[in-house]
């Protein structure tokens, strides 16, 4: 009678571990850069008269929820 053994190795990647740390660096990047564009767009309406708001559709207590919408926290 033959006896086989199979070996799996689940043990530690070195490029698991930097595919991980790469993949968290983007993401955090990303996040990090669509804050800003969401910052960047509050502070040009916020700059806004009222008259230009109203253009827009937009009154001033409305801009924060106007960025946002559609976001998921």
């Amino acid at each position: 009678m033959a006896h086989t053994e199979n070996q799996q190795h689940s043990g530690f990647s070195v490029f698991g571990l930097f595919s991980a740390i790469g993949s968290s660096i983007y993401s955090a990047l990303a996040r990090l850069a669509e804050a800003r564009s969401r910052t960047d767009q509050i502070q040009f309406l916020q700059s806004l008269s009222d008259e230009e708001l109203r253009k827009r559709g937009l009154s001033r207590d409305r801009i924060v929820q106007h960025v946002f919408a559609g976001s998921i926290w």
